[in-house]
């Protein structure tokens, strides 16, 4: 039936022409914005889920970040101990020199204390963020032996948790100004003697036999804290190669989550610019049909004439 005042074909050619322009639009947005699930409304599961994985991913890059503090942290405590051992090394062979009958001791206490004021130089130098391990004070408020670094980031359903790398620093510190607990400046014993590498003197040490028996026990003194220095070196040094390890799997972590978050939103632009060029002839074949069927009350009127 032909009606003025209804005309159905171009009501379908309407609603046709209506849902190519939304369903165009859609695809415009999706190549301009290069995300298929931009917004919840898009697909509310797979937004979500992304979201939270982004967050995460987010949380793992300050994680990636704090690792690296604590490499640097590490770095400098490590570069630390190898200028001590060296300084050490150093006092050991004064000492040994001395040993020597007609010595003047007196000469080689002179360089010795240069380098025993060394080492506390070094120690208490050795700060990077704020952060001493080497020189420290147990008694201080908020003191804590246990340097942890923040190393990962993990949620299990809506728990999360923060993983750390701990460093306990009551090995591996050279100065504890409050009870002198330090590699440095603890008291060390060798036979009958009692002293501090931080304040060994020979001064006054002679040729004697008991002197030259003094003299050994130093020797042994600061052999013995050079082997800690070593020993706390190496400690140090499995740290860092721990943080190395963690940093280079947060890293990869990190690029598996964009990975899976490009899987959830991302558009396949490939296919998106099939569907706009079809898209694109569906639209200039639904404006040329409501033109057809707007001309059908057009000819109703060839019948009156």
């Amino acid at each position: 039936m032909s009606s003025l005042l209804t005309n159905a074909s171009a009501i379908t050619a309407l609603q046709t022409l209506n849902a190519t322009n939304k369903a165009m639009q859609s695809t415009q947005e999706r190549i301009s914005t290069g995300m298929r699930v931009a917004n919840a409304s898009d697909n509310a599961a797979y937004w979500s889920i992304a979201t939270t994985m982004k967050s995460d991913n987010s949380a793992l890059s300050t994680v990636k970040d704090a690792l690296g503090m604590g490499s640097a942290t590490v770095d400098v405590a490590s570069a630390a101990m190898n200028t001590t051992s060296d300084l050490l090394t150093q006092i050991k062979t004064k000492l040994v020199a001395a040993l020597e009958p007609g010595v003047d001791k007196t000469k080689v206490q002179s360089e010795i204390s240069q380098l025993q004021k060394q080492l506390q130089s070094v120690a208490d130098s050795s700060v990077f963020s704020g952060q001493n391990w080497l020189s420290v004070d147990s008694s201080a408020t908020g003191y804590n032996a246990t340097k942890s670094v923040v190393s990962s980031f993990s949620r299990s359903g809506s728990a999360v948790s923060i993983g750390t790398i701990d460093v306990d620093v009551s090995s591996t510190k050279l100065y504890d100004s409050n009870d002198q607990s330090g590699i440095i400046d603890k008291d060390r014993t060798s036979g009958t003697t009692t002293a501090k590498v931080s304040t060994l003197d020979i001064s006054a040490l002679t040729d004697s036999s008991a002197d030259q028996t003094t003299l050994k026990d130093y020797v042994s003194m600061v052999d013995s804290a050079l082997t800690d220095v070593t020993s706390a070196a190496s400690d140090l040094g499995a740290v860092k190669t721990r943080i190395g390890l963690q940093t280079t799997f947060v890293s990869n972590l990190m690029d598996s989550l964009t990975k899976g978050i490009g899987n959830l939103v991302d558009a396949d632009m490939n296919q998106e610019s099939t569907k706009l060029q079809a898209l694109q002839v569906q639209q200039q074949l639904g404006v040329q049909s409501l033109s057809i069927a707007n001309q059908s009350s057009q000819q109703i009127l060839s019948l009156f004439k």
